[in-house]
């Protein structure tokens, strides 16, 4: 069985109202690719709506980055973390 390089991962990060997808490099933010954005306040307390946002920007790098897999969610390194940036 061949283990799976990993080619990028989706970050989610609060930044001041917004909530913001990007796509990044295994291990760095740097140079990260700004996906998409929506205010926090449409997301806060709706789950579905936050899901669906998710689920939006998963599909979306899934067909432009072809050996994208969802393999595991984890929580950020708190050294990328912006809080309310």
């Amino acid at each position: 069985m061949n283990a799976k390089e990993q080619v990028g991962r989706i970050a989610f990060r609060v930044e001041g109202d917004w909530w913001v997808a990007y796509y990044a490099l295994p291990d760095s933010m740097d140079k990260a690719l700004r996906l998409a954005t929506i205010q926090m306040a449409m997301v806060t307390d709706n789950p579905s709506r936050r899901q669906a946002f998710m689920d939006l920007v998963r599909d979306y790098i899934k067909e432009i980055v072809p050996a994208f897999e969802i393999t595991d969610t984890k929580t950020a390194p708190e050294h990328e973390r912006s809080g309310a940036a």
